[in-house]
Parts: structure tokens; sequence; C-alpha cells
């Protein structure tokens, strides 16, 4: 059974994950395995508890006890639930609590490169995608379409930043993934590169040659400056989407929402 556990003040030291720290010290580098992430709105909970999460504590607004998190708080055995008003939350936290609950979690050991490759035929590697909204958004399209595996650079957005995982609507728990130093190491494997970018060589992403690929991995650039010209000629193909009334390109995450679909495993 969850201990319920009322809050008046802001200044409570027992909530200090949830409005004074950081992400960098939910992260917690020197101690990676104390390491925290935050979980926002039930749904994403949710999720997040059914491939075997289990919160360290839970902030609700009160009237979801009873409401939209009850079935949540149901499930829980010892964890306590911190609860106030819902004024007093979006004081603490410094922002309106979507769906009014978050949930505070340990962060998982993540997998090898090797292990998010080995079985993987379609991979997306995002490539210094620093907003969160776009790095979310690209796991919830790789989950619905497919994908097997992400890998980010280390100057990507952490896809268990609290927006990220939110707008992934907690797919940031289903898709494999993990950090990767050098992009070249996915050839180790058996993958075939592909820069998404905009350059004289590109091929059109409908290409026959694309669909062929057994094992493929999408490059993603981050907003604005898109893949270095480094990545672009390492990649075994540089490819471009075609486009109409002189647009030049997408969004990133609307980008990868299209590649994804091309070229999934068919």
């Amino acid at each position: 059974m969850a201990n319920i556990c009322h809050i008046s003040s802001i200044e409570d030291g027992n909530i200090a994950v949830y409005s004074r720290l950081t992400e960098a010290q939910l992260r917690n580098e020197l101690h990676p395995e104390q390491g925290l992430f935050i979980a926002e709105s039930p749904k994403v909970i949710r999720v997040a508890m059914e491939v075997g999460y289990v919160p360290e504590s839970i902030l609700c607004e009160e009237r979801h006890i009873e409401g939209d998190a009850k079935d949540i708080i149901g499930r829980l055995d010892g964890v306590t639930v911190y609860t106030g008003s819902r004024e007093l939350l979006a004081k603490l936290t410094g922002y309106t609590l979507t769906r009014g609950v978050l949930a505070a979690m340990r962060r998982p050991s993540l997998p090898s490169v090797r292990e998010v490759c080995e079985k993987a035929h379609r991979l997306c590697i995002i490539d210094a995608v620093c907003d969160s909204t776009n790095v979310g958004a690209i796991f919830r399209s790789a989950a619905a379409l497919g994908m097997d595996g992400i890998l980010l650079t280390r100057d990507a957005c952490d896809p268990l930043n609290r927006r990220a995982v939110r707008v992934s609507m907690g797919t940031v728990f289903l898709v494999p993934w993990t950090w990767i130093d050098d992009i070249e190491e996915v050839h180790e494997y058996g993958f075939k590169t592909a820069a998404m970018a905009l350059t004289d060589e590109s091929i059109s992403l409908d290409s026959p040659v694309l669909r062929d690929v057994n094992r493929i991995a999408l490059i993603m650039g981050t907003e604005g400056d898109g893949l270095s010209k480094n990545v672009i000629s390492s990649a075994d193909y540089t490819v471009r989407i075609p486009m109409h009334h002189g647009v030049d390109s997408l969004n990133v995450a609307a980008a990868s929402a299209v590649a994804f679909w091309e070229l999934r495993k068919r």
C-alpha cells in the first residue's frame, strides 16, 4: 500500500527531486546507478511500470489520488505519494503538471551499441539533436513505425529528460537505445548509413537502392545546422525527402517520421 503524504510548503526537503534538482543532477553522472528521471502524466507512468520501472516516489495533485492516478497508486507498495493542491504543486515544480502526476524513477542500465545493433535491421542515429521535444517525437515515431533501435551521440538531448519522456508518450521505454561515441561503429554490425541531408549527391528517399538495403541506419541531424560535413561524407548514402512548393526541409522530427515509414522493414 502506498503512503500518502500531504505537503504544505514548497520548501519540503523530501520533494527536492521534483523542485530543486536539475536534469544534470538527476542523472548523477558521478554515480549513474543512483540517477533518476521524472516521468510525467499517468499514461507515461503506466507505460514505464508495464515494462518494469518502479517509482521511487509520486507527486500527485490531491484530486487525482482518487482520479487519474488511482490505479497507479493502487499498484504501489511502500512508495510515498506526495500530494497537495494544483496551485502548490505548480509553484513547487515551476510548471503546471500534465494530468497532475509526476513519478521519480531510477534510471536504467543502458545496453551496449552491440546489443542494440545485433538483432536490428532499421536504426535511427540521433546526431546532436538537442531539443527535447524533437527527441521525444523521434522516439514516438520510431516506436510507431517499426524502428528497431536508436543510437544517440553524446551531444544529443537525453531521452530521459522530463519533456522528452512526455512528448514520446513513454516510447523511450519501449525502443532500445543507447549512446554512441563513433557513428562509424554501426558498420561493424553490417549497417549501411544514410545521412538525411541536402547535397548535390543526395538521392531521393524513395530510391529503390535504399529499400534493398538489409540493414540501414538513418542519421538525423541537429536543428538548424543539420549534419556536419564529416558525418555526411562518411555516410554510405546521402538522402533527401522530395518536396514541393520550394520547401527545402522539414523539422527533424517530421522528417524522421517520413523516413521511418518509407524505409520500414517490409
